[in-house]
C-alpha cells in the first residue's frame, strides 16, 4: 500500500514505484524535469491524517526516510513494499530537520554527512533499521542504536576500486605538479619548452607508505606495485614506532585508516616534521585524520613537498582556511566513490540492508560489533 500525502511537506515521495522530488535548492527526482512544483499533487480524498491510501491489498510495512536522492533504481525497489520519503534538496538536511522527521521514521538511509546521534535516535521511537550509504559509519552513534537494538548497515567493498583509483590519481597529480602546469597554460605562461619547467618526481623505485592496510589500502598498494614502487604499510596492529619508521622512509604517504579517538589528528605537527621534506601526503580516508592547521604550516614551511586531500574536516572546508593558500596542494570535494558503478551499487546495498533490517532479518552488510 502506497501512502501519498495530500499536502506533502518539502520532501520527496514515491508515486507508483517512481521517485519524484519537489523542486527546491536543486532537488529533482530521476525522470523528472526541474521546474515549478515537484511531485504532482494527487486529487484530494479521504484517509487518515490527510493521507490517501492506494492499493489496500498491498499494506505499507514501514515509513522510510532517505536523506538524499540516490543514483540508480534501488529506491524504486524499496518503494514496492514501503512508504518512501526522500529529502529533495541538494544540500543535506540539518540536524534540526532530521530530528523533526524522526518521530515518523521506521527505516532510515543516511549519508556520511548526516549526524545520526543519540538525540535523533531518542526522538525516533519507531525506528527499526539504519542503513548508512557509506563504508564508514562514524556519523552514527552506534551505542545509542545498540541500546535500542536497532541494526545498522553500511556499504563496504563496492567503492574500493573507485577510491583507490582516485587516491592514485591524486598521488600522480601532485607528483607531476599537474594543477600548476595546467594553470600555466590557461594563464598564457606556456611560452616554450623549458628544461627546468614544472619538474616533478617519478614513481618507479619510490617508496609508498600505506597507513591502514584495509581493502582500499591494499588496492592502492597494488597500484603502487604496478608502477614499480616499493610498498610499506601499517595496520591495526602497528605501533607508534612502526608509523614513525614508515614516515621516515616513505616518499608518498597514503592514509586509509578509520577515524577513531586514537586516530584523530594522527597526522599532526610532530608527524609532519618527521616526514621527508620531499614527501607527499595523500588522504582519501577521513578528514579528521589530519590536523589541517599543521598541514598548512608544513606545506608553507617546506616540511613536506605536497599534499592531496579528498576529505576535510569540516566538509566543505571554509574558504578562508589557511590550507587553501598552501602551495602544491590539491583538494577535491569528497569524490572517492564518485563513479556511476560504485554509487549505484552502494544504493543497492543500502536498500538491501534496510529491507533486511525492517523484515527482522540480519543485514547482509551489518556494521561489525
Amino acid at each position: 500500500m502506497l501512502i501519498v500525502l495530500e499536502n506533502p511537506p518539502d520532501s520527496g515521495l514515491i508515486f507508483g514505484g517512481r521517485f519524484h522530488a519537489r523542486a527546491g535548492a536543486g532537488g529533482c527526482g530521476p525522470g523528472r524535469r526541474p521546474g515549478r512544483g515537484g511531485a504532482r499533487r494527487p486529487a484530494r480524498g479521504g484517509g487518515r491524517a490527510g493521507l490517501r491510501e492506494i492499493g489496500k491489498n498491498r499494506p505499507t510495512l514501514a515509513r522510510c526516510f532517505i536523506t538524499r536522492t540516490l543514483p540508480g533504481t534501488a529506491l524504486d525497489r524499496l518503494a514496492q513494499t514501503h512508504e518512501v520519503d526522500v529529502w529533495p534538496q541538494h544540500l543535506p538536511p540539518t540536524h534540526e530537520d532530521l530530528v523533526k522527521r524522526a518521530p515518523a521514521m521506521e527505516g532510515l538511509i543516511s549519508l556520511p554527512t548526516d549526524p545520526i546521534d543519540a538525540e535523533l535516535i531518542e526522538n525516533a521511537p519507531l525506528l527499526r533499521a539504519i542503513s548508512n550509504y557509506a563504508v564508514g559509519y562514524d556519523n552514527i552513534d552506534l551505542q545509542a542504536a545498540k541500546a535500542r537494538q536497532i541494526p545498522v548497515g553500511h556499504t563496504p567493498d563496492v567503492l574500493t576500486n573507485a577510491t583507490a583509483d582516485l587516491a592514485f590519481a591524486l598521488l600522480l597529480a601532485v607528483a607531476r605538479r599537474l594543477p600548476e602546469a595546467m594553470a600555466a597554460v590557461r594563464a598564457g605562461e606556456w611560452l616554450t619548452w623549458g628544461p627546468s619547467s614544472h619538474l616533478g618526481v617519478e614513481l618507479a623505485n619510490a617508496t609508498l607508505g600505506i597507513v591502514g592496510l584495509g581493502r582500499i589500502g591494499q588496492a592502492v598498494a597494488r597500484r603502487g606495485e604496478g608502477f614499480g614502487m616499493r610498498v610499506i604499510h601499517t595496520d591495526s596492529r602497528s605501533t607508534a614506532d612502526d608509523l614513525a619508521s614508515l614516515l621516515e622512509s616513505a616518499d608518498f604517504v597514503s592514509l586509509h585508516a578509520p577515524l577513531t579517538e586514537d586516530t584523530r589528528h594522527l597526522i599532526d605537527e610532530t608527524v609532519l616534521n618527521a616526514m621527508k621534506p620531499t614527501a607527499i601526503l595523500i588522504n582519501t580516508g577521513r578528514g579528521g585524520l589530519v590536523d589541517h592547521d599543521a598541514l598548512a604550516a608544513a606545506l608553507k614551511g617546506g616540511s613536506i613537498a605536497g599534499a592531496a586531500l579528498d576529505v576535510t574536516e569540516p566538509e566543505p572546508i571554509p574558504l578562508d582556511h589557511p590550507l587553501l593558500d598552501a602551495p602544491n596542494l590539491i583538494i577535491t570535494p569528497h569524490i572517492g566513490s564518485a563513479t556511476t558503478t560504485a554509487r549505484e551499487r552502494m544504493a543497492e546495498i543500502a536498500v538491501d540492508n534496510l529491507l533486511a533490517g525492517l523484515a527482522g532479518e540480519p543485514m547482509p552488510h551489518a556494521v561489525p560489533d
